[in-house]
């Protein structure tokens, strides 16, 4: 059985790219309405969409709900690169857009099924982001359905686009994705990687909706 903790890591440390459209990977975020800092914009519209996931019954449902506001708030080419590290200068142009293709699914599914576990969860974003190299950092306190808190940080870079995810200060999103990638780059190169990523995501998207409880 999941613990509290457990349920508030899963929000935050999933696996992520749908980047493949070069329009979408390089537009900036831009200001929700009334929302000054556009840090702080890119991630409430992130916290957003999981919280309307939370709602949705299936892994499926909740994937669809989540995969648009990734491709705007997300750099996935770039969290997808950190994820690969050092092999990725050497995989070749085209194999490379393939993988930046399958990880969007990949992400969107993966968080879809931890939020599985995350029922009642909330978001609660400080107003103002801070300043992190060229980039910025936005602080969330996500909040369990039995009212435990957890910090999250969102890392963004200059184009207000989301880089890394850290829970607690210290467990990385890329360091995730770099520690699950390791294994498929290892025995297959590229290709085992993109075998890893599609037969994952059709896995999770399969899963079926949890019974109601009696």
């Amino acid at each position: 059985m999941q613990t509290r903790r457990d349920i508030l890591r899963s929000l935050t440390i999933a696996a992520l790219g749908l980047a493949a459209l070069p329009a979408l990977a390089q537009a900036p975020a831009t200001p929700a309405a009334g929302e000054g800092d556009p840090a702080v914009a890119t991630v409430r519209r992130m916290t957003d969409a999981l919280e309307a996931a939370l709602k949705a019954g299936t892994v499926r449902e909740r994937s669809e709900i989540l995969s648009g506001p990734m491709q705007q708030t997300f750099d996935l080419p770039a969290m997808l690169r950190l994820g690969v590290g050092t092999r990725w200068k050497d995989i070749p142009a085209e194999k490379q857009q393939a993988l930046i293709a399958a990880f969007g699914p990949y992400l969107a599914a993966t968080y879809a099924t931890r939020l599985s576990a995350a029922a009642g969860s909330t978001f609660a974003i400080d107003p103002k982001s801070e300043a992190r190299g060229p980039g910025r950092i936005v602080h969330v306190t996500v909040t369990d359905g039995s009212g435990d808190t957890s910090p999250v940080d969102y890392v963004l870079n200059a184009e207000n686009r989301i880089t890394d995810v850290f829970l607690q200060g210290t467990v990385s999103e890329a360091g995730t994705l770099r520690t699950g990638f390791s294994e498929p780059l290892q025995e297959g190169g590229a290709d085992g990687l993109l075998a890893h990523l599609k037969k994952s995501t059709e896995t999770m998207l399969a899963a079926p909706a949890p019974k109601a409880k009696p």
